[in-house]
């Protein structure tokens, strides 16, 4: 059977790249990107309106597009989750487990499920997190991804479903403005900097998160999707990591191309989210098992970023 690829959630921040990508690697016929909306802009070849909760349309799509994979994005994010418990739950888990169910006994092959490292909590050792380590997150977000590598896990191990995750650092890209992350203040930032010259920062300047560029998560996402499955050892969400940094750190480095630009800090709600989260990852096992090599650095990030932002406010 042909390779043929859902994306849920197709148009956030993740599923925006990751939709060009895939369709470059395995040619745009053989991709269906689906959401709740549809962009004004943007390649629609294929597109569907897709509501992940509503089960009997996620089967039609399945089966009338035989898909034989699916990238499961669907989500509400940490940030805006906290604003609405009840519904980020029910978005991000059980519109899951429907699709699970759907996949045990359809012509999916393969799922992927996007974790994050809001799985962690203040439980979890801070520096340098292992991939086995204490699970107690703190925010609605955290407690649905952290269920949902559980969930994965259990129909790997009762069904022989090919479930693969990873848990996500903070993304940092240009092609879509963030919406709901407590990281999101590092992608925030260039587009502030460069309309305003300034940018008033949620988190203090000493918080310290894991980060990665976009280009290196949907790299790490595809090669983990094209990985032998008998090389994969972890079946919840594999922890990934690329670099961290403070806010500090990255206004020092933007202030090296933009020096006149301001900075000031004004923590809210989301700090305490970040305050609970780990400071640097250990991803020894992905680098052990399918080879996983992040190749972008902060300063290289950041140069890139401003450079491709200020292309969008010059047009």
């Amino acid at each position: 059977m042909d390779t043929k690829i859902l994306v849920t959630g197709a148009n956030g921040q993740i599923g925006q790249v990751l939709t060009q990508a895939l369709k470059k690697h395995h040619g745009d016929e053989q991709v269906i990107p689906s959401d709740i909306t549809k962009l004004d802009q943007g390649d629609h070849t294929n597109f569907v309106f897709l509501d992940i909760l509503n089960e009997v349309r996620l089967r039609e799509v399945i089966a009338d597009h035989k898909i034989t994979q699916v990238y499961h994005l669907a989500a509400i994010l940490s940030a805006n989750g906290e604003w609405n418990p009840m519904k980020t739950w029910n978005v991000n888990l059980n519109g899951y487990l429907s699709l699970l169910e759907i996949a045990r006994v359809s012509t999916i092959k393969k799922v992927f499920f996007p974790s994050t490292i809001a799985v962690f909590g203040s439980t979890t050792p801070q520096m340098n997190t292992p991939q086995d380590t204490i699970l107690e997150p703190t925010t609605i977000y955290g407690m649905s991804k952290c269920s949902g590598e559980l969930w994965s896990n259990y129909y790997h191990k009762r069904y022989g479903l090919d479930v693969r995750s990873i848990r996500y650092p903070g993304i940092i890209s240009h092609q879509s403005i963030p919406a709901g992350g407590t990281t999101d203040y590092a992608v925030e930032v260039f587009h502030e900097i460069i309309k305003h010259g300034s940018y008033e920062c949620f988190l203090t300047q000493n918080t310290r998160l894991p980060m990665m560029y976009i280009d290196d998560a949907i790299r790490a996402t595809i090669e983990l999707m094209d990985a032998p499955s008998d090389d994969l050892k972890t079946r919840t969400g594999y922890n990934l990591s690329a670099i961290s940094f403070t806010p500090f750190e990255l206004f020092t480095e933007i202030k090296k191309h933009i020096p006149l630009a301001s900075f000031r800090y004004k923590p809210d709600f989301r700090q305490a989210i970040a305050d609970s989260w780990s400071e640097s990852i250990d991803d020894s096992r992905a680098r052990t098992e399918w080879n996983w090599d992040h190749q972008y650095d902060l300063p290289k990030m950041v140069e890139i970023m401003i450079k491709e932002v200020s292309k969008k406010y010059k047009a």
